[in-house]
C-alpha cells in the first residue's frame, strides 16, 4: 500500500493511493498513521479502497508518518558520499538525532534559517519503524518495518561542523525533514538494497545513486539501533545519502531562496520544495 496523511499541518487526516492514484480517505478507519496502527497495517491490506471516499482537489501532503518519538539519521552510510567527503568509512553506523520538530510535509518549504550560507540537500531513504523491538537480531529485523519513504535530510553545514558540539544544530532546523509523499509497505518493495534515487536543484541533476552503495543494510541498521533503546511505532530511521551533495561539489554550492529542489526514490515518490528564508 501507499499510505498517506493529508490536510493542513497538525491537522493531518490518514488516506491511501489506489491503483489508479487517486486519494482515498481513511480517516473512517484509523485515526492517524501512527502508534500501534502502524503494526496492523494487514487490515488495512484487506480494505477495498474503491468503497473509501475519494478526497478532491489536490490538498497539501503532510509527513507519511504522525507522532514519531524519535527521528534517527544515520552519517557516511553509502561509499561513495563517504569517499566524497574525504572521510574513512565507519567501522559501525554512524547515528545523530534529528529533532522531531524538523519533520514536514514531503512539499513543504525548505527554511533557510537566520544566518545561514550553508543550507545543503541529501536524498534519503526512510525507514519507519511498525513493531517495538529491543535486540533485534538482524534475521527478524525488517519484520519490525512498517513502510520507507523519501527523505530530504536538509542540513545546514557550518552549523553542522564549526559551531562545535554534535551534529545536531545542523540537522534540526525547522523543515529540515521532508519525509512522503507515501508511506510505502513493505511488500511493494521488490529490493529495498537496489533503489534508484536522485535530486535536483533547478533542473540540475545533483545526486544519482542508489540504495545497492550503502555500508550498512537497513536490516543491519534496525538491529544496530537496537541494542541501544527500544524502537517503537513511528519512529523514523534515514540511512544515509549517496554523493553529490553541495558541501561536495567544487566549490561548495548551497541553497538560497528561491531554488527549487526535486527529489525521489525508485517506487517511493517524488518530492518537490522551494528554498525560502526564514518568515520568522
Amino acid at each position: 500500500m501507499k499510505l498517506v496523511r493529508y490536510g493542513e499541518r497538525g491537522a493531518e487526516k490518514p488516506g491511501a493511493i489506489d491503483e489508479n492514484g487517486a486519494l482515498r480517505d481513511l480517516s473512517g478507519v484509523i485515526g492517524d498513521l501512527s502508534g500501534a496502527v502502524l503494526g496492523e497495517l494487514e487490515t488495512l491490506a484487506a480494505l477495498d479502497l474503491s468503497s473509501l471516499p475519494v478526497v478532491a482537489g489536490a490538498p497539501r501532503l503532510g509527513a507519511c508518518v504522525g507522532g514519531t518519538g524519535k527521528f534517527m539519521c544515520i552519517g557516511l552510510n553509502y561509499s561513495d558520499h563517504a569517499a566524497e567527503a574525504g572521510m574513512q568509512v565507519p567501522a559501525e553506523p554512524v547515528l545523530f538525532m534529528k529533532a522531531t520538530s524538523a519533520i514536514c510535509g514531503p512539499n513543504d518549504p525548505i527554511i533557510i534559517p537566520r544566518g545561514s550560507t550553508a543550507t545543503d540537500w541529501e536524498v534519503e531513504l526512510g525507514v519507519v519503524i511498525g513493531k517495538p523491538g529491543k535486540y533485534i537480531d538482524e534475521a527478524d529485523a525488517m519484520t519490525h518495518v512498517a513502510g520507507f519513504c523519501v527523505i530530504n535530510d536538509v542540513s545546514e553545514r557550518d552549523f553542522q561542523i564549526k559551531h562545535e558540539g554534535q551534529w545536531t544544530k545542523g540537522k534540526s532546523c525547522d523543515n529540515f525533514g521532508q519525509t512522503g509523499p507515501w508511506l510505502v509497505t513493505p511488500d511493494e518493495v521488490d529490493d529495498v538494497q537496489n533503489l534508484k534515487m536522485w535530486l535536483e536543484v533547478n533542473g540540475e541533476r545533483m545526486q544519482d545513486g542508489s540504495t545497492a552503495t550503502m555500508i550498512y543494510s537497513v536490516a543491519h541498521i534496525v538491529a544496530y539501533l537496537s541494542r541501544f533503546f527500544t524502537l517503537h511505532p513511528g519512529d523514523i530511521i534515514s540511512t544515509g545519502t549517496p554523493p553529490g551533495v553541495g558541501m561536495g561539489r567544487t566549490p561548495p554550492r548551497y541553497l538560497k531562496p528561491g531554488d527549487v529542489v526535486r527529489l525521489g526514490i525508485e517506487g517511493l515518490g517524488e518530492q518537490r520544495q522551494e528554498a525560502i528564508a526564514d518568515p520568522d
